[in-house]
């Protein structure tokens, strides 16, 4: 069975964050909800659709940001009570509107994630984790990475109270009171958690995630181990995971997992006799979708999926055919009710046409006097700056509550910007003085109407260190520009992982000195990625990392007075020995720095970049030979003659060139690469080994491992 839904637009609100829209239980089955929403304004809004017209039902006054709302009562009954989080408040409001509830909590940090169950309610900041029944504090956690949501299994099914904590680190920490009882990986930065089936599933434990690069599993939490059922990898490379909800949208008599996405994405998956996912509809939006529920709001006995988007608009995707198959009374009369919407919606277009135009000239009037004053009118901008493991490239995506004009990128350190597919916007470079002014990159996106999101991606050269700017300016008036700063890290390529093979032959940097464990965090922090900002609990510390780009590790352990660091690549080493001895410079630090090389190494990172490059230089001579090949092909009118190599080339001409132009300067960055390891192995033995590069590029062309390592060891 296929499932075809139709798009119905219901209203617009302010600017929402994730998990802030939800409807009320239904009266009895399939009847018509009302949804309540909560946005940046403050304002909860409850409404419910009559005749095709959004009517609220109640709507408070503006207040502090909602970050979060949920819906609880008491356990095993409707749960009706609306609960939101704001700031460090948590109000609540029955479903009429009449508030019954202002905890003002304890958390010196606003709100981040929430999770009500009956008396209990479940609290998050950044870092903290509160646990309250009947408004009284319970337990207490601090993580030590930033926590992006909270949940807890279902009290009314299992004996005890068991939470989840969903950690920036790709962990989820289950606890028991205000102990950590165990942790259990994800392949991803978790940011959303869910119960499976809406109540945990057959056992109660069964637990739904998302994470921020895309990957959704379920995993079921028992109190011993966590058993990890199944994962749908991200492999269409769609966004991340905002929001996920059960429900039985196809009417199989079995709920269906609904799952939206920070690319606009909503899909629909269902589950096989094998209990696994099965993609059965998706639909893009144009921005991201913050919440998503399933049930039924535009009209009786037709279900829907409701979601809201980030600039405000609550939106359906419902069963309800577009044109009835029905007797010509009831046509005529579908057709009157659609021509009074239309008819409405026009004059309240006109109506707000003039009023634009009396305020218009109202504007210029005032521009004029004397007295004029002019404000900035203020805008909201949604951004996220990622690592992708699959492409060691940086995602930016930038998204506004109003049509994008342009974006400015400006960097003072060289980046690589590659082509995205879902970027419809203009793209044009500035040249750059690179000496003097300390700009590598100049570039202009120029946005088509109503593009409310743009992605863009970046490659950065590990060692090269600075901040990328991207300048937005919306289409309104009068003009205005928010400037947004991302730090491109020396090794920005690294990426936190719990397991490293300590098996690898690996070099050691040592650092000894006078510096706090405070100190010696922010170093860490301000040469990798991922690295939470405070520094974590205890005396000593171990954070592991992996290059994406060459699947290289690193160790790094640092405690008060000293910091160890190992990794298989030398470049990795040098990188860090430079950076970390420029910071305890800076702040009047003598270090004592002290190293061991292992000669191994270089041939084990020379193996591990060689599959790389023997591809990319296989992929250019390919892609060099295409214009010959076609020209022959024209000429001969035919392929035959070619040897199967060529024809091969030929076929696959298309992807050749686009996999070509995905990837710019690829095999320049893994020459650059490889230079860079041969000059840092002899720099550590004091030599300067730089005339002898265009000798080795010589030998990279050849594309000989066996030449390669000969030449490293000789030289």
């Amino acid at each position: 069975m296929d499932l075809h839904l139709n798009r119905a637009d219901y209203l617009q609100v302010g600017v929402t964050s994730q998990k802030t829209m939800k409807l009320l239980p239904a009266s009895r089955h399939r009847a018509t909800q009302k949804v309540v929403i909560g946005d940046h304004d403050g304002v909860v809004m409850c409404f419910g659709m009559k005749k095709g017209e959004a009517v609220a039902v109640f709507k408070t006054l503006p207040g502090q940001k909602i970050a979060r709302l949920e819906l609880g009562g008491v356990i095993n009954t409707p749960q009706e009570k609306i609960f939101i989080a704001a700031g460090s408040e948590i109000r609540g409001f029955t479903k009429r509107g009449k508030q019954f509830l202002s905890f003002e909590t304890n958390l010196t940090e606003s709100i981040k994630a929430m999770h009500v169950s009956g008396s209990d309610l479940f609290l998050s900041a950044s870092y903290i984790y509160n646990h309250y029944c009947d408004c009284k504090d319970q337990h207490y956690y601090l993580s030590g990475d930033k926590i992006n949501d909270v949940i807890c299994l279902p009290v009314e099914r299992l004996p005890s109270i068991t939470p989840v904590l969903a950690c920036q680190d790709r962990v989820l920490r289950v606890l028991q009171g205000s102990d950590v009882m165990y942790e259990t990986e994800v392949p991803g930065p978790p940011t959303v958690l869910a119960l499976h089936n809406g109540n945990g599933g057959d056992s109660g434990e069964d637990l739904l995630f998302g994470t921020s690069d895309g990957k959704l599993g379920l995993i079921q939490i028992t109190t011993s181990k966590p058993i990890h059922k199944w994962e749908i990898r991200n492999e269409k490379k769609r966004g991340g995971i905002l929001c996920v909800d059960s429900f039985d949208i196809v009417g199989d008599g079995v709920k269906d997992l609904l799952v939206g996405r920070d690319d606009g994405m909503v899909e629909v998956y269902s589950f096989d006799s094998a209990n696994e996912p099965v993609l059965r509809f998706d639909q893009m939006l144009s921005e991201s979708v913050t919440s998503i529920q399933g049930g039924c709001v535009g009209k009786e006995g037709y279900d829907e999926i409701v979601v809201s988007t980030y600039s405000g608009w609550v939106t359906g995707l419902t069963t309800e055919p577009v044109r009835k198959e029905s007797g010509p009374g009831e046509e005529v009369k579908i057709n009157q009710e659609m021509q009074n919407k239309i008819s409405n919606l026009r004059s309240e277009l006109e109506h707000l046409q003039y009023k634009i135009l009396q305020e218009r000239e109202k504007y210029q009037q005032s521009s004029q006097s004397s007295k004029a004053k002019s404000a900035v009118p203020s805008f909201s901008v949604n951004d996220k700056f990622t690592l992708n493991k699959d492409d060691a490239s940086y995602s930016l995506i930038l998204e506004v509550q109003t049509a994008i004009d342009n974006v400015l990128i400006q960097s003072d350190v060289p980046i690589d910007l590659l082509d995205v597919d879902k970027n419809s916007a203009v793209v044009s470079f500035s040249s750059c003085d690179s000496e003097s002014n300390d700009n590598f990159l100049l570039a202009t996106y120029r946005c088509q109407a109503n593009t409310t999101r743009l992605e863009l991606k970046i490659r950065s050269i590990e060692g090269q260190y600075g901040t990328l700017q991207a300048y937005v300016t919306p289409r309104i008036q009068p003009k205005t520009c928010q400037v947004r700063q991302y730090l491109i890290k020396p090794l920005s390529l690294h990426q936190r992982t719990h397991f490293i093979d300590h098996d690898r032959p690996m070099n050691t940097l040592t650092l000894t000195g006078q510096f706090s464990f405070a100190e010696v965090h922010s170093w860490v922090v301000f040469c990798l990625p991922e690295v939470p900002e405070k520094p974590p609990a205890g005396e000593c510390v171990t954070f592991y990392f992996q290059n994406t780009f060459l699947d290289t590790q690193l160790e790094s352990t640092y405690r008060k007075g000293e910091g160890v660091f190992k990794s298989d690549n030398i470049s990795t080493i040098s990188i860090l020995k430079d950076v970390l001895s420029k910071e305890a410079t800076k702040r009047k630090i003598n270090l004592n720095i002290s190293y061991e090389i292992n000669e191994v190494s270089v041939k084990h990172t020379l193996k591990l970049i060689h599959p790389k490059l023997e591809y990319q230089l296989l992929l250019a001579k390919k892609v060099q030979l295409i214009d010959a090949l076609k020209e022959l092909q024209v000429h001969e009118g035919n392929t035959n003659f070619l040897i199967p190599e060529y024809r091969c080339i030929l076929e696959e001409a298309d992807q050749l060139q686009e996999e070509y132009k995905k990837q710019p300067a690829h095999l320049e960055r893994l020459y650059g690469m490889i230079t860079d390891l041969f000059i840092d192995k002899f720099k550590f033995k004091g030599t300067n080994v730089k005339t002898k590069v265009p000798l080795l590029l010589e030998i990279l062309d050849s594309s000989d491992q066996n030449a390669l390592i000969a030449f490293f060891d000789a030289a």
